[in-house]
């Protein structure tokens, strides 16, 4: 090889001392291939500076090298919310490891829909990473019928039968959540839902209630929907001391919500924890750890549920058996001085 060309596959090989087919499996990500293979083709990749070329690659594969990230939600909501900048940091991350280029593509209007169902039809993408999708949202049914390697965050609405999905633990962080604070000995608990045609918070409310063992009846009482947004978080927690004036204790289903309640709060005279507890929901570290006084919070760990979705799909693009079509990621409660 002459010291100025551009390494090939071949000269990978030669140096490794395997086939070029074996080389080819071992930079596809073959599973197929030994573990003496693996270390040589690697070293040889590393000494040699080979790049693939995606091109010719993409021709022999008929793969992209790119994976599309959709977040069914409205801009403003993508941007102001650091739950969705979290997972969008993770994403970029977990496709970086595998070598592949993400797609970020928000998808909320009819047109926006349209558009998402051109591209994603057009061959442009190896599959694709769908969160938050709502009740009714023509979202799921467009990605349904296209022949493409999909994951969800969470489980869609609809029929889950032939779907692979990642989803936390929601209903049973609630439930930690409600029996932490009546193990403070609380006893007028509500709850702050997020909005109820999305089904994390759906779930929510579910290990609320049933960690509480209260009826519908009761749950119309106690709960108030603060829109998975802090202005809306403030606006419920003002309801719900209307509602229920002698209450001593809150969850909050998101920790943007909480920071907003904590404000109508305090505003209303009430001291935190003394006079009414509060727990907040994704242990948003920069949520949580300032607000005043830091927020105690179920953990739902982004990082690792994204993670799982990027291996789960690479695993559908290869078309590698998968053992498990959904997965249920735990959740905890970090306690800090709200409860």
């Amino acid at each position: 090889m002459s010291i100025h060309a551009r390494p090939t596959l071949e000269d990978v090989a030669a140096r490794a001392g395997v086939s070029r087919a074996t080389a080819s499996r071992v930079l596809n990500s073959s599973p197929r291939v030994s573990p003496e293979a693996l270390e040589a083709v690697t070293a040889a990749v590393s000494e040699l500076g080979y790049q693939p070329n995606r091109a010719a690659r993409a021709l022999v594969t008929r793969r992209t090298g790119a994976v599309a990230v959709v977040f069914s939600e409205p801009e403003p909501k993508i941007f102001d919310d650091p739950h969705f900048a979290r997972l969008i940091r993770a994403g970029a991350r977990a496709l970086a490891d595998v070598d592949v280029q993400m797609v970020l593509m928000l998808v909320h209007s009819p047109d926006d829909q349209a558009r998402a169902h051109r591209f994603l039809a057009g061959g442009h993408v190896d599959g694709a990473l769908v969160f938050a999708p709502h009740q009714n949202d023509q979202l799921v049914s467009i990605v349904k019928k296209l022949p493409l390697p999909v994951v969800y965050a969470g489980k869609p609405w609809g029929p889950l039968r032939g779907l692979h999905l990642v989803d936390n633990d929601n209903e049973g962080g609630a439930v930690l959540a409600t029996e932490h604070l009546r193990s403070l000995g609380r006893k007028k608990i509500v709850h702050v839902t997020g909005p109820l045609d999305e089904l994390s918070a759906i779930d929510r409310l579910s290990g609320f209630k049933s960690a509480m063992g209260i009826d519908d009846k009761a749950v119309a009482k106690l709960t108030a929907d603060g829109g998975f947004t802090k202005q809306g978080g403030r606006k419920a927690m003002t309801e719900l001391m209307a509602k229920v004036p002698d209450l001593d204790a809150v969850f909050v289903a998101s920790d943007l919500m909480a920071a907003g309640a904590l404000e109508a709060l305090q505003e209303a005279g009430k001291r935190i924890p003394e006079d009414v507890a509060v727990v907040g929901f994704d242990d948003h570290v920069a949520i949580a750890e300032h607000t005043e006084p830091p927020l105690t919070s179920v953990r739902q760990d982004s990082d690792q549920q994204v993670k799982h979705m990027v291996a789960h799909l690479m695993k559908l693009v290869r078309e590698e058996p998968v053992k498990q079509k959904r997965e249920m990621l735990p959740t905890t409660l970090v306690r800090r001085e709200s409860a």
